[in-house]
């Protein structure tokens, strides 16, 4: 769990799946301020590349492109903003959300709180490394993560979905990573800055677990929530 938290069997629910596209499309939004063109935006070809995997409709991801670039006559004014605190048993917690009403979400992210505890800025993040999370898959059956690690400079690496592997970088080498990822047969599906914990709380009961699983449903379920990251062992 760890990293970046997901929600189980989130995936087989429709309405989650809606949240997900609702969350890629802000990201595209925000990247395509930079130009409409994925292979002249490297941030926006990143974010298409997951709406792919992600089985985004093939009209939602334009539609989201054009909207961001201002091509559809349209503004888009998201703001990023971080909520940090603990989860119940003192679980900590960072999430991140994309919103065009701070004191609207900051109001609705404290009622969600309430089972654990809201903190100030900087009251978890130092239990979190900020580092760069690269999900690639192997082109070939010969493709060895730790060697593409090595060569790449990742920092470490680990199993991730389907068969695709997560390289972790320092936060400065994500674009450096995934520009030489390729060149040892693996293919970058997404890339983004991200929060790994320090000290993972690894001692609560099955209950407590379920408790804590409870309540970051509730997080994730927001829609101005991008990320939900944990500092929670499995």
């Amino acid at each position: 769990m760890g990293a970046q938290w997901k929600a189980k069997h989130k995936e087989a629910a429709a309405n989650a799946k809606g949240r997900t596209f609702g969350k890629l499309s802000k990201e595209i939004m925000i990247a395509a301020r930079s130009g409409a063109d994925p292979d002249m935006n490297p941030r926006l070809r990143l974010v298409v590349e997951q709406a792919k995997k992600a089985s985004m409709p093939r009209e939602t991801l334009e539609r989201a492109i054009k909207k961001g670039a201002g091509l559809l006559g349209e503004s888009v004014n998201y703001e990023r903003t971080t909520y940090e605190g603990f989860a119940p048993h003192q679980v900590p917690v960072i999430v991140e959300c994309l919103t065009d009403n701070v004191n609207r979400t900051v109001a609705e992210i404290r009622v969600l709180f309430r089972k654990g505890q809201l903190g100030a800025s900087g009251s978890v993040a130092w239990d979190f490394d900020h580092c760069g999370m690269i999900e690639a898959a192997p082109a070939s059956a010969d493709a060895d993560a730790e060697l593409a690690a090595i060569e790449a400079g990742a920092q470490d690496f680990e199993a991730a979905e389907d068969g695709a592997t997560l390289f972790i970088s320092d936060a400065t080498d994500m674009d450096v990573v995934c520009r030489a990822l390729p060149e040892h047969g693996f293919t970058v599906q997404s890339a983004q800055l991200g929060y790994r914990p320090k000290n993972p709380v690894t001692t609560l009961s099955e209950a407590e677990l379920e408790e804590v699983e409870a309540f970051l449903s509730a997080i994730d379920a927001h829609d101005d929530v991008q990320n939900v990251y944990v500092g929670l062992a499995g």
